[in-house]
């Protein structure tokens, strides 16, 4: 087991020290566990609005309204459940060692894209490729 790391709340990971260090690492799994357990609580809180909101509704305009609400919520929480499992890769790619390297060229991934994407699998530049490499195979 290992030790705790301590950080402090002010603490963000900064180019002038060690990439992906004990510090770094810790500050993005803390991170990743934030923003998992905020979306979990949002899929708790949109399950309890739709089995409150199940009501009949007389008018056929707002019945469409309110279907095509829960549509968008329920397609919301299917994003959002994806996402909880790129997180939870991002957290196994913690504990193996591989968190902030691109999954491509094996380079580093800037700090700043880690810190506002911390999913990331690839650098900017090879994340810039992949999609223009997509966009070209979508226009055919």
């Amino acid at each position: 087991m290992k030790a705790e790391i301590f950080l402090p709340d002010d603490y963000r990971p900064a180019e002038d020290e060690p990439f992906m260090n004990d510090r770094q690492l810790e500050y993005f799994r803390r991170k990743l566990i934030a923003w998992k357990e905020d979306i979990m609580s949002d899929g708790k809180d949109t399950i309890e609005h739709l089995q409150d909101g199940t009501r009949n509704i007389p008018d056929v305009a707002d019945r469409a309204s309110e279907e095509t609400d829960r549509a968008l919520e329920l397609r919301t929480r299917d994003r959002q459940r994806k996402l909880v499992g790129k997180i939870d890769q991002a957290l196994r790619r913690i504990d193996e060692g591989e968190f902030g390297y691109c999954s491509v060229t094996g380079e580093p991934i800037s700090l700043k894209r880690l810190d506002a994407r911390p999913i990331a699998t690839m650098s900017l530049e090879a994340q810039e490729q992949h999609e223009r490499r997509e966009k070209v195979h979508r226009d055919d």
